[in-house]
């Protein structure tokens, strides 16, 4: 038997999960909250839960507060995120914050079965490939959700100092010039933020950060 919590707002949205999951098992149990906060209430009162599947946009408490209680509270139980903004800063911010999967809403009712199969297993399911959602799709979200450190989105310590000079509008050699670093190291430091942020230029760079209200305080 499977004992699944499903934390999702939209209730033909929560429904259509809810029919869709009964296929993972012969008999599994499912609970329903609207939001973080009713789903905290859930888990509070049954713990023995196999999987959460949740939101990430929702009122009241979004999916990264909720995650990030549920995985301090309850630690034992994985937690799979669901959301349809499937870009790669999210979705890293999500793994790192101790999700056990990211789902794509894109995906069809089969692989999304398919990944939260592999979850179930113990592994930890990352999309290969993502629809990349738009930047400007994400200012509000971000704004939503407050600000996020570099290594939430998969930035180190190196690549935050790099682009919280970018965000400065220094150029290449004079990033290089502040950090000790050479010109062409900068270079390499940029691809990796570009490559982190799923952006390809360096203004583009730029507007993701702005975006995700990256806090770049404690980088230097």
């Amino acid at each position: 038997m499977l004992k699944m919590l499903v934390v999702e707002d939209h209730g033909l949205v929560r429904e259509g999960m809810v029919r869709l999951l009964r296929q993972l098992d012969d008999e599994v149990v499912i609970r329903e909250a609207g939001d973080g906060e009713a789903a905290l209430a859930i888990l509070e009162n049954e713990e023995d839960f196999d999987l959460v599947l949740m939101d990430l946009a929702m009122p009241a408490m979004d999916g990264f507060s909720a995650l990030d209680i549920v995985r301090r509270q309850y630690p034992a139980i994985p937690v799979a995120v669901i959301s349809a903004y499937d870009d790669l800063p999210t979705i890293t911010r999500v793994i790192n914050n101790g999700a056990s999967g990211f789902i794509p809403k894109a995906y069809s009712g089969d692989a999304m079965l398919a990944a939260l199969r592999d979850i179930l297993e113990g592994h930890i399911f990352r999309p290969t490939a993502t629809s990349q959602a738009k930047i400007d799709a994400v200012k509000p979200r971000a704004a939503a959700s407050g600000s996020v450190s570099p290594n939430e989105i998969g930035l180190t310590d190196r690549q935050a100092q790099v682009l919280a000079l970018m965000m400065r509008g220094l150029s290449n050699r004079e990033i290089a010039k502040q950090l000790d670093l050479t010109e062409g190291t900068v270079k390499i430091h940029a691809t990796a933020i570009f490559k982190a942020l799923g952006v390809s230029s360096r203004a583009e760079a730029m507007v993701a950060a702005t975006a995700y209200n990256v806090d770049f305080a404690r980088v230097f």
